[in-house]
């Protein structure tokens, strides 16, 4: 297990409830807890598979002059670390993003810029 401190891209914290969805079943996966333009951090319901990988789709809080809320952004994510959560019944899991199109890229790291 890789440690969840030595982070290679600063993180922003999701201020409101976005939803992670499984884009192959359509299934909110979890909530997104933070992301950075290399991982995210999921609060999640059940304990993910080490090392799995999903495709998922998100609508990034918030908007910007190239984010709408209508425009979801579609990663492929790898399972890195996973914990439980002080909360009963979650966990925290770190993912590790494996796969992104360029416009989903750009997309991110403007809202990234919006601190």
């Amino acid at each position: 297990m890789s440690n969840p401190n030595q982070r290679r891209a600063e993180r922003k914290r999701a201020s409101v409830n976005a939803i992670v969805t499984d884009a192959i079943s359509g299934e909110p996966i979890g909530h997104l807890g933070n992301l950075s333009s290399t991982g995210m951090l999921l609060i999640i319901a059940q304990a993910p598979r080490s090392e799995a990988i999903y495709q998922v789709s998100m609508t990034l809080p918030g908007s910007g002059r190239l984010l709408t809320q209508t425009q979801p952004i579609e990663v492929g994510i790898q399972e890195q670390w996973h914990e439980a959560a002080a909360s009963s019944g979650q966990i925290w899991a770190g993912y590790r993003i494996v796969a992104i199109t360029d416009a989903d890229a750009a997309r991110l790291d403007s809202w990234l810029s919006q601190a």
